[in-house]
Formats: structure tokens, C-alpha cells, sequence
């Protein structure tokens, strides 16, 4: 076998040496190396230079012997008449291609047609997505993308929407393949808009679908002789709850949603895969189907089915407490209305009475409760608008009012052993000092006071929630917008219908997975705020306001500006003042990232 022509690792050489064991072979730049035989592959017994450079072959004088088996010789004097050591090469450089041949052992296969035709159109494909891949690439490189490049854009939007791990081209593009970066890329590019919300999808959070919506018919009270006042945002047309006093019975009549979603139901899976309503500042992703809101909602029509919570109210105490289906007759009324009839109108004024002893009660009970700015930040036409929340009397009335309805029916609950998920908050970590001035904190003590807070948590045991100053309180008043609130209306539904409620352990079940779906919502709710935050600060960048100082450590200073519900932190040479205000200006904004830093003006 010296002097003849072989194959090691698709490169020509010549065996120079033999021993026992081994071959020595030569290469076309002189180099040397010890193989043994199965290392190499024989192609000609007489040694000549040869090249990748082959003569046309004719493959389909090879027709006949289709799924055959022929050697390199026989192949070779079929498509080149001669078997010379480039003729055989150039055979042997056919059958590593793999397109008509392939390697058995010593023998070549040679492929049938139906094969050839697969491989080639699939190799066409190949070459056509490298090509396109290589386009994309070029016009990303150039921050443009034109409709062939889309689905390369769509698998780095995956990446940005934290629906997938990898694409293919960030890789090449030397992207990191994070939902920051690919983001990034995409609102350079302009297939994101900075008014597109990446959160919801990114922290996978269902949107709105529509299911069969179909209400229980249940023997109810007729209340319509009350007058019964849903008093709402103006243009809201999904009104929960409704307020009414007749003498000192206090009632607050919430929407049937139980008689509409039963335990274990469709629509009751539904509810627990998105377990709240999420209010975002371009959107609106609701718990149910809209078209049960139609249904449910109170005020939608001039008689609505209404769960009905009745009581009395005095020394400190709920009395005669009932809770029944009902027909109620709605008069809807906005926050603004009624905070200009609070003192001459006759029921709201009843109210109020009623409240400001309910809120005496609680603070002597200990309640407490923080003054902290927030604000509202919506996305309209393009533009993002953010406005302050206030606190109105109508407001304060309608919040305290759901408070006693909750703590009402948790009584109810108790008393007839239906088993609640009822809202709990272990006592905080109050000074005496910060306790006797709770009514009069400054902005940076409300801000120091909310560390002091333990968290709050749900529970089927009844337990102190020491922020409201209650125990065994039952969120019951949005059983449109929360699924806790709405398993309770399940489960009073159950009972007043003399079913068998869930216990317990059920119950525990339930509140696990609304706790298992609460951390995704709360970050979408944070980042699609946040994120609105700054784009409001890029589409008004010569914004300035004041920051109050919150908090301050070594020569920095952290500031809460009320106006956009914000904080920053700057170091300052002199360090101001807790709760000094200080006039500020935009600095740095970073939409990817969520951030905003500030200076003095």
C-alpha cells in the first residue's frame, strides 16, 4: 500500500511507511502522522497531487443501480470512464457530499432518485433560510426590517415576551438572549412601540376570552323599595356593590356573581387561572368573562339580582345581621356627585353618621392606616396621563362601608360555620411613640411606618387584622374583580341554598392558588406602571416637580415625588431635612429597564 492514495479526515494523502500497527502518511503541505488503517480510507493504489477540483459528473448513467452497492472503483469508471487517482477522488468527495451516495463500510450506496429529490429540495430550503437569515441579520445591523425578516423578529419577540429562552439569531447577532435585551432590540427596531406593554405576556397572564354566561334563577328578597346607591368612577359601568340605610339598618347589596359561577364550573376555573381583574394603565384584563359583567353588574338594567348584607350598628358592634339574595332597584352616582350631597342628601348624610362611628371604633381598636401618595396612570391615544388619587368623603364613605360589610358578614360566617378565606395581618412593630401620633404623620414617618407593617395574608382561622383595627374580616364586595371575594359569595350561595359548603381543607386549597398566581400579578401591576411612568417622563422631558426627602443615609437622600407616585435617590453635599422638599428635574430615562433618575432643578 505505499504510494497509494488515501482519505484521513477529508484531506488527500500518501502512506509512506508501514509497520505492524500503523501507516505513516504524508500530506500536500509536507506535514506527517501515524494512523492505523481503520483511520483512513483507500482510494487509489497509485499516489498522484490531486485537487477539489472535479469535472462535471453524469449521476444518472448510475440509474440502474439504484439501492445497489458498487465500489469506489466501479462507481468512479461509471461517471469518469477512467479510474485515476483525481477521477476517484473527485468520487470519493461525491459520496462524503451524501447527495447521490453514501459510505457502506467499504462499498458505496448509491441513493434512489426519491431520496435525492428530498435531500436536494432539502437542502434548497436550507440555503434559502440562510439566505434570508443572512438579510435579516444585515438590515438589524442597519436598525430597519423589512416583512421577509419577520419570522426571525417574532422568535426574538418570544425571547422579549419571556415566552421562549433562545433565538437563533440574537446568537449570531452576539445578543444576549435575556427579555431585556431582546426588547431592546425590538424598540430600536420599531417593531415594539414604546406605548406596547410587554408585562402581561411576560409574566404569563391570560388574556380575555369569552365563555357561555348563564345565571341561576334562586327565590329572592325584594329590596327594590329601598333606595339602593352605586356610586362609582364616572364611565364605569361594572359596578360591584351598592349602599342603602333605611332607619339605622345599614345594607350593602353586592353583585350575584355566585348564582352565575358555581364551584368547580367552567367559568370558575376560568376565574382561578386569573384570579383578580388587572387594571393596567393601557388595559384591562378582567377575572370573568365580560359578558357576565353585562349580566352581573349592578345598575345594567332597572331591577339587578343583588347578594344583600344587613345590619345594625352600635356601640362598636354589628347587630341583626342578615344575608340573602335579592332584587334591589340601582341609582348609579358618581364619586363627584355624591361628594357634593354628602350633607344635604338624607341617606348619604345617615351614612356618614354611621361610618364615622364604625372608623372611631377602629381606632380605638388600634387601626392604622397611611396617608402615602398614589396616583392613577393611564395610557390614552399615544399619550400617557397621570393624576393624583384622591381621598373625598364619598369615597372614604363607600370604603368604610365595604369594610363593615366584610367584617359583617365574617360574623355571619362564623355564626353559621361556613368556612371564609378571611383577610388576617399580624400585629406591627409600632413604637408607643409612632403610635400616639398615627393621625398626624408627616410624609417621611408614613413612609418609615409602612416597614413596620407585617404582611398580610389570608386565612380560614379568624385572626386579627391589625391595619383595620378587625377581626375575622371577609373580603366580600368584588366578586367581580376577585376571586376570593368571589369564592366567599360561592360559598354563602351554597349555604343559603341549604347545600353543603366547602370545608376547610378546600378552602385552603383555593387559597393557595390565588397565592401561587398573586406574585405575577403584582410584578405586572408594578412594571406596567412603572414602565408608563417613564414613558410619560420621555414624551414630557422637560417635566419638573418637587420631591419630599423620606429618608436619608450617609450623604444621600431618598425622595418620594407624590406628583408621579416615584423615588429617586440623590447625593447631595449638604443632606436636606426629612420631609424637605426639593425642586427637581429629569435626568437619565430608561424605558428597558424601568428607570428613572432625577436631579435638582
Amino acid at each position: 500500500m505505499i504510494d497509494s492514495l488515501v482519505a484521513y479526515k477529508g484531506k488527500p494523502a500518501r502512506i509512506i511507511a508501514q509497520n505492524t500497527h500503523k501507516f505513516e502518511i504524508e500530506f500536500a503541505d509536507g506535514s506527517t502522522r501515524k494512523v492505523r488503517e481503520k483511520d483512513f480510507r483507500f482510494i487509489h493504489p497509485k499516489f498522484e497531487s490531486v485537487n477539489d477540483a472535479c469535472a462535471s459528473a453524469d449521476v444518472a448513467v448510475l440509474e440502474e443501480f439504484q439501492e445497489e452497492s458498487l465500489s469506489l472503483q466501479e462507481i468512479t469508471e461509471w461517471l469518469f470512464d477512467t479510474y485515476s487517482a483525481q477521477n476517484a477522488w473527485c468520487t470519493c468527495l461525491l459520496v462524503e457530499d451524501g447527495l447521490y451516495f453514501y459510505w457502506q463500510k467499504d462499498q458505496i450506496f448509491v441513493r434512489p432518485s426519491e431520496q435525492v429529490d428530498s435531500i436536494q429540495a432539502k437542502r434548497e430550503a436550507e440555503a434559502r433560510e440562510a439566505e434570508l437569515l443572512a438579510n435579516c441579520m444585515a438590515n438589524i445591523q442597519n436598525n430597519r426590517y423589512d416583512e421577509a425578516d419577520t419570522p426571525y423578529l417574532q422568535e426574538i419577540e418570544k425571547v422579549a415576551l419571556n415566552q421562549s429562552k433562545h433565538a437563533k439569531i440574537l446568537s449570531l447577532l452576539k445578543i444576549e438572549n435575556t427579555p431585556e435585551a431582546a426588547y431592546q432590540l425590538l424598540l430600536k427596531l420599531g417593531y415594539f412601540t414604546q406605548e406596547f406593554n410587554p408585562y402581561p405576556a411576560r409574566f404569563d397572564l391570560s388574556e380575555d376570552k369569552e365563555l357561555a354566561v348563564d345565571v341561576l334563577e334562586v327565590e329572592r328578597v325584594d329590596l327594590t323599595h329601598l333606595s339602593s346607591y352605586a356610586i362609582d368612577n364616572e364611565g364605569s359601568n361594572d359596578a360591584d356593590d351598592a349602599i342603602s340605610i333605611d332607619g339605622d339598618r345599614v345594607w350593602v347589596h353586592v353583585a350575584d356573581v355566585g348564582s352565575a359561577v358555581a364551584i368547580g364550573s367552567e367559568l370558575d376555573d376560568y376565574a382561578q387561572e386569573r384570579i383578580s381583574n388587572l387594571y393596567l394603565p393601557d388595559q384591562i384584563r378582567h377575572m370573568l368573562p365580560v359578558a357576565l359583567t353585562d349580566k352581573c353588574a349592578l345598575g345594567m338594567s332597572e331591577i339587578s339580582n343583588a347578594l344583600s348584607i344587613g345590619f345594625d350598628f352600635s356601640d362598636g358592634q354589628m347587630h341583626n345581621i342578615e344575608v340573602f339574595k335579592s332584587i334591589i332597584r340601582v341609582e348609579k352616582m358618581t364619586y363627584e356627585q355624591a361628594d357634593e350631597l354628602m350633607q344635604t342628601h338624607e341617606d348619604l348624610s345617615a351614612l356618614s353618621a354611621v361610618v364615622k362611628a364604625h372608623q372611631a371604633y377602629r381606632d380605638e381598636s388600634g387601626a392604622i392606616s397611611l396617608d402615602l401618595p398614589s396616583v392613577n396612570v393611564r395610557l390614552s391615544d399615544g399619550q400617557v396621563n397621570i393624576s393624583a388619587q384622591s381621598s373625598t368623603p364619598s369615597r372614604d364613605l363607600v370604603a368604610e362601608l365595604m369594610i363593615m360589610a366584610g367584617r359583617a358578614t365574617g360574623q355571619f360566617a362564623q355564626t353559621h360555620g361556613i368556612a371564609m378565606p378571611y383577610a388576617i395581618q399580624d400585629e406591627g412593630e409600632f413604637s408607643p411613640e409612632m403610635l400616639a401620633k398615627k393621625d398626624q404623620f408627616t410624609l417621611s414617618e408614613s413612609f418609615a411606618a409602612t416597614k413596620c407593617f407585617k404582611r398580610s395574608a389570608i386565612s380560614t382561622k379568624v385572626l386579627l387584622h391589625y391595619g383595620l383595627g378587625l377581626t375575622g374580616y371577609l373580603r366580600i364586595t368584588s366578586p367581580l374583580r376577585r376571586y376570593l371575594d368571589l369564592l366567599a359569595h360561592q360559598q354563602l350561595s351554597l349555604y343559603l341554598a341549604a347545600q353543603p359548603t366547602l370545608d376547610e381543607t378546600r378552602i385552603k386549597e383555593l387559597i393557595g392558588i390565588n397565592n401561587a398566581m398573586q406574585p405575577s400579578i403584582g410584578k405586572t401591576i408594578r412594571t406596567s406602571n412603572d414602565h408608563y411612568k417613564c414613558l410619560y417622563l420621555l414624551q414630557n422631558p422637560d417635566w419638573s416637580g418637587t420631591g419630599v426627602v423620606v429618608d436619608t443615609h450617609k450623604d444621600k437622600a431618598l425622595l418620594l415625588i407624590p406628583e408621579l407616585g416615584m423615588m429617586t435617590q440623590i447625593k447631595f453635599k449638604a443632606l436636606p431635612a426629612l420631609d424637605e422638599e426639593i425642586a427637581l428635574k429629569v435626568g437619565r430615562v430608561d424605558l428597558v429597564e424601568r428607570l428613572a433618575n432625577f436631579k435638582p432643578a
